[in-house]
Parts: C-alpha cells; sequence; structure tokens
C-alpha cells in the first residue's frame, strides 16, 4: 500500500521540521511548504493526501487563503485540511471550519495529539469509502436524496456539493433516523474516539449542512436540535412522532 502523504504549510522552520520527522517516523510522506504560493506550485508536481496549514503565511495569501483555492479546485475539494495556528480566537477557529477544513489546532500543540488527529481523520475517510461499498446505495427522505454509492446528495431535484464530512455527517444522521445523537457522541463516531476537539465544531458543520440541504436553515425539516439533547435526523414524509 501507498504512503499516505501530508503537505505541511508552515513557515517556522522548528515546527514544520518537527513535524516532519515525527510523521516521517509515522510512516507518511511529508511534503513541506512555508508559504500559499510555494504550496500551490509544489502541488503542480506533486499530489498529497492531506494538508496542515498555518493561517499567518508570509507572502499574499494567508491559510484562509489557500484553504479557499484548496476546496474550490476539483483535485483537492475533498483532501482533508487541518488548521494548525497561535491564533485562538473562537472566531477564527469557526471560521476555518465554516471554509470547509476538518479541524483546528492551536500553537502550542502536543505533537502526539496532533498525529492522533491525523489518525483519526484518515480512518474516518477509509470508514466512508467501505460504508460506500455496503449498505442501501441511496437514502430518500421526502425531497432530499442520498446517493451513497457515487457520494452525490440532491434537494429538491438539484444537486448539493457538500464537504466529505458534511456528506459522512448527513449519512450518519440520516442512516440512524429519529435517534437522538449528543454532540459528544457525534464528535466520536464522525472525529474519532481520539479526537480532543470541543462540541461547537459539530454545531458549525450541522449549521454548514443545515445551509446546503434545508430550504429555512433556521426552521429546518430534516436535522433538529433536540434541546439540550443534541442533534437527529427527520424525514418530513413520513407521518410519524419521535
Amino acid at each position: 500500500m501507498a504512503k499516505k502523504s501530508i503537505m505541511i504549510v508552515e513557515d517556522d522552520p522548528a515546527i514544520s521540521e518537527m513535524l516532519s520527522l515525527n510523521l516521517t517516523k509515522e510512516g507518511y510522506e511529508v511534503l513541506t511548504a512555508v508559504s500559499a504560493d510555494e504550496a500551490l506550485k509544489k502541488l503542480e508536481e506533486k499530489d498529497t493526501d492531506f494538508f496542515i496549514v498555518d493561517i499567518m503565511l508570509p507572502g499574499s495569501m494567508d491559510g484562509f487563503d489557500l484553504i479557499r483555492i484548496l476546496k474550490s479546485s476539483e483535485d483537492y475539494r475533498n483532501t482533508p485540511v487541518l488548521i494548525l495556528s497561535a491564533k485562538d480566537d473562537a472566531a477564527d477557529k469557526v471560521a476555518g471550519l465554516e471554509l470547509g477544513s476538518d479541524d483546528y489546532v492551536t500553537k502550542p500543540f502536543n505533537v502526539r495529539e496532533l498525529i492522533a488527529r491525523i489518525k483519526s481523520i484518515f480512518r474516518r475517510q477509509a470508514a466512508s469509502a467501505q460504508m460506500k461499498e455496503e449498505g442501501p446505495k441511496k437514502i430518500t427522505a421526502k425531497d432530499l436524496i442520498i446517493d451513497t454509492e457515487r457520494l452525490e446528495v440532491w434537494v429538491g431535484g438539484n444537486p448539493v456539493s457538500l464537504t466529505p464530512l458534511e456528506f459522512d455527517l448527513l449519512v450518519f444522521l440520516a442512516k440512524n433516523e429519529g435517534k437522538v445523537f449528543s454532540r459528544d457522541v457525534l464528535l466520536d463516531k464522525l472525529w474519532g474516539y481520539d479526537y480532543y476537539g470541543d462540541t461547537r465544531t459539530v454545531d458549525v458543520h450541522i449549521r454548514r449542512l443545515r445551509t446546503k440541504i434545508e430550504e429555512d436553515p433556521s426552521n429546518p425539516k430534516y436535522i433538529i436540535t433536540v434541546r439540550g439533547k443534541g442533534y437527529k435526523f427527520r424525514d418530513p414524509g413520513k407521518e410519524r412522532n419521535y
């Protein structure tokens, strides 16, 4: 099996070298770049399976700019991104997750924890690929269609573009229709048992998902908030009380 490759976009040489050393020991192939421009240039020559991106980068683009470019490209829109930044403000964390990043780690950080998060994201990817081969190929709820084989979502006959994590979150909830899941349980199921993040991560992804599949995100009909408990999926086409 080919090694998974990880690109580190970080302008602090000490952090970049330390991460490179530890990730290489874990069996990953590592690419490094000190700026968004250098990262994009290197991607013209070699693909990667994962990005670790600092927000504050030298040059004309910061880390957020780079993530926007990656998530808008055909080649890397589904590639996991972990933000690594000294900016620990809640607004920055939410902004990073809103762009489609999978995780946000603040500096200073524990390298073992960081590697655990990376492994967790790769495991989720593998589980998603397995899910594609198993179970029903389509889940239908009124005018919402989820095609787990083609990894496509349609609402009212129109295609909806979801990130891999948004897709996995929707499928998990839809396959467990009517069941209420707490934020902690969703972190465990979708981000992995060794995820160290806070539950705000779940809320951000639920909000993003609602803006894409709900006619009125402020009054959702598919993904329902159960006050004090968490979230559940409801098929509004069924006459059923949960």
